[in-house]
């Protein structure tokens, strides 16, 4: 699918789009495919399935802002402590981050302005090697993986400017030493998708979107020779998930109201492929909770009320109710809970086991306001602590007790001047106990003082 043709659809579903009575702001559209944003929508949007996904994800994303408060408590697991040579840091080096972090061991790689690839030390927030950027940086992505001392990332193709002066187009997928920062080879992507199903890892190798839009190969994780390749039909849209190592596809006709959707195993090894589930309606892939897939689907017309299934990799499924609190700012789905933010200030866990919606509670942070495009970083949970993690681009930490929702810590640290709607999300990580807030080239490490 052409960019044009992406731009084509996202007009027109976003035009469309009244989920939950909240329709998309009046200037959204022509902000989302401006030409000076031509390639970091493109990334974004890359492959079918992320128009397709479109009409539930609405769901999921337009509302208005909002906070609640409550008085912090005691957690029931013992305080957080810090990881071994770890101090409070702060950097607000431009170039090295804005795209987004993924923390390994004790490192942060990073993706910037300057530097698709930026190795940052853990512990200090020291820069310890960089890869350099084709053109420039200003994409969504940044390295999603690390397996075996090889961190594995994105690039632009080229260098250069089409003959209008335009993006010129092409993505590589790259792998890099991640001891020395030397690239150890890349591929070529055939379009600009570099969101979370671009590329993953599988057993034995990296499973990435090349070299068509329909086809999913296995490249050698050393040296980026294919193994093997599997494409499926025109006029179909697939999402990808990996299950123990093991790749699984949920396929769907890229019509705007699916009848079905068809889940399918690839041999890691050889890449056949075997359908074990058939699910009705257009199916999202949310997430994975330990060996199964977790999908969701609109049920009727109203927009509130949706359907969550889990899928195990023989094919056994569990479909239960699910509603939504408002529309939604983020959600994950963290071990068997479904963690989601609504735009009026509310935090809800529902358990993927029980079916139930164990809490709703304030969360703590103050919300960006719809109209500026800002995003809602996804939460963490300290399993060890009991707690899970939210962060606004405004600076607002909060933590609230896992089990009962109530409010145990808050926090504000200082990130600068308001970043761009354009270019990567704000983020939340952990490294062991200690947090990671980042939004824009402004990255903060600090322990949150849970139960002092």
């Amino acid at each position: 699918m052409t960019t044009e043709r992406v731009e084509e659809k996202v007009r027109e579903t976003l035009n469309a789009v009244a989920l939950d009575r909240v329709r998309a702001p009046a200037n959204l559209v022509e902000q989302v495919v401006r030409r000076r944003s031509r390639r970091r929508f493109s990334q974004a949007a890359g492959a079918a399935v992320a128009v397709a996904a479109i009409s539930v994800g609405a769901v999921f994303g337009f509302g208005g802002g909002g906070t609640g408060h409550d008085r912090p408590v005691r957690p029931a697991a013992s305080p957080p402590t810090a990881p071994e040579g770890w101090e409070p840091w702060h950097t607000s080096s431009p170039g090295a981050g804005e795209r987004g972090c993924l923390v390994d061991g004790s490192a942060l790689y990073c993706s910037g302005s300057e530097y698709d690839v930026a190795k940052i030390d853990a512990n200090t927030g020291k820069r310890l090697w960089t890869v350099k950027v084709n053109r420039e940086g200003d994409g969504i992505d940044h390295p999603f993986a690390v397996r075996d001392g090889v961190v594995y990332a994105y690039r632009n193709h080229t260098a250069e400017n089409a003959p209008d002066g335009d993006y010129a187009g092409g993505t590589d997928l790259m792998a890099v030493d991640a001891g020395t920062g030397d690239v150890l080879w890349k591929v070529e992507m055939p379009q600009d998708d570099r969101t979370a199903q671009a590329a993953m890892l599988i057993d034995g190798a990296v499973l990435a979107n090349t070299p068509s839009v329909r086809t999913m190969s296995a490249l050698d994780p050393l040296t980026g020779k294919e193994k093997w390749r599997h494409t499926w039909a025109k006029g179909t849209a697939c999402q990808r998930a990996v299950l123990g190592g093991v790749p699984y596809l949920a396929c769907l006709p890229d019509v705007e109201k699916p009848d079905a959707t068809d889940v399918f195993r690839l041999d890691p090894a050889t890449g056949s492929a075997t359908k074990v589930a058939t699910l009705p309606g257009g199916q999202r892939l949310m997430g994975i909770t330990g060996d199964r897939m977790v999908l969701i689907a609109a049920q009727g017309t109203g927009g509130k009320d949706l359907r969550l299934t889990t899928v195990s990799g023989s094919g056994e499924r569990v479909s239960r109710p699910y509603r939504t609190v408002g529309a939604t700012a983020t959600s994950e789905v963290i071990g068997d809970r479904l963690i989601s933010v609504s735009w009026q200030g509310k935090a809800s866990a529902y358990s993927l086991t029980t079916g139930k919606t164990l809490w709703t509670r304030p969360v703590g942070v103050k919300l960006p306001g719809q109209d500026t495009m800002q995003s809602l970083p996804a939460p963490v949970v300290s399993a060890g602590q009991g707690v899970v993690y939210f962060f606004s681009p405004t600076g607002d930490l909060s933590g609230l007790d896992l089990r009962t929702g109530k409010l145990v810590w808050r926090d504000h640290v200082d990130m600068g001047k308001e970043r761009p709607a354009f270019g990567g999300s704000p983020q939340l990580l952990l490294y062991g106990d200690a947090l990671v807030a980042r939004n824009g080239s402004t990255v903060v490490s600090l322990l949150p003082r849970v139960g002092d």
